[in-house]
């Protein structure tokens, strides 16, 4: 195994970075910064907000060995300190993107301000569930996970009413490079922090979609749960009319959320 890559989109105005708080934003798999687009144009006066696209997926070159869930908190650590050196960081992060952060909090909490967990949860799926949708991108092409993608990641009427937004979403799944999608999946196949959530000591949101089949709200509860149960500071939220992917179908109230939680997080660092 070895530390992927992964590459930046800004999404806040072009400035210089460093007088504003950073917020790093990462996908959901099969997603890129489209997934943060709306939510990081409503952030984007308040804080520089950098989205991060998954090996293979939006502007990150493709994978070329496996990698694991820290591996890639790793990258995004090497990602900020490229952009800006040992600065701590503010962090969202969905599915995916959500378990990276989960790692971030675990692994390099010390470079975090705040932790928002979105759609995700500290173990997703089953080890053989990605296992064998990896080995069937890989033979097959991501186009091949469209139909069921579509179904997962958007609540019932979001595709009607945000045909745009969901026909991007969709392309940037279909424009993936189906072996990095796959060495994906196998990372989610061996994650499982649920013993190491007491560990997470920065100010965590773990935020959940009511229509999520594939991190109910119970998956959120669970990390709220264990973080607080190792003396840490955690709240648990749930979106109504919200699937999998809640920036992209909710994202006025997930750019207040985050407010809400930077603020909170920035008055209490300057406390101390």
């Amino acid at each position: 195994m070895a530390r992927p890559t992964v590459k930046a989109v800004l999404l806040s105005p072009q400035r210089p970075l460093g007088d504003k708080p950073l917020l790093v934003v990462g996908p959901s798999l099969g997603t890129s910064s489209v997934l943060w687009t709306q939510a990081g144009a409503l952030l984007g006066e308040d804080f520089d907000v950098v989205a991060w696209d998954l090996p293979g997926h939006g502007v990150s070159p493709a994978a070329t060995e496996s990698f694991d869930v820290a591996e890639l908190a790793d990258a995004v650590v090497e990602l900020v300190d490229s952009i800006a050196p040992g600065e701590r960081f503010h962090y969202a992060g969905v599915s995916l993107g959500g378990a990276t952060g989960l790692q971030l909090g675990i692994k390099h909490g010390e470079r975090l301000k705040s932790l928002s967990v979105q759609c995700s949860g500290a173990k997703l799926g089953t080890p053989e569930g990605w296992l064998e949708r990896a080995e069937t991108v890989r033979s097959q092409g991501t186009p091949v996970m469209i139909q069921g993608s579509a179904q997962r990641w958007f609540a019932p009427g979001f595709m009607e009413r945000e045909p745009e937004l969901s026909s991007r979403l969709l392309h940037s799944l279909r424009d993936a490079d189906r072996f990095s999608y796959a060495f994906c999946c196998e990372a989610l196949a061996g994650f499982d922090v649920r013993e190491e959530l007491g560990s997470i000591r920065v100010p965590t949101q773990a935020v959940a979609g009511a229509e999520d089949t594939v991190a109910p709200p119970s998956f959120a509860e669970e990390v709220a749960k264990g973080i607080t149960a190792g003396g840490g500071t955690a709240s648990a939220v749930t979106l109504e009319r919200v699937a999998h992917l809640a920036p992209a179908e909710a994202p006025a109230h997930v750019a207040e959320l985050l407010k809400g939680l930077i603020a909170w997080s920035e008055t209490r660092g300057a406390a101390k």
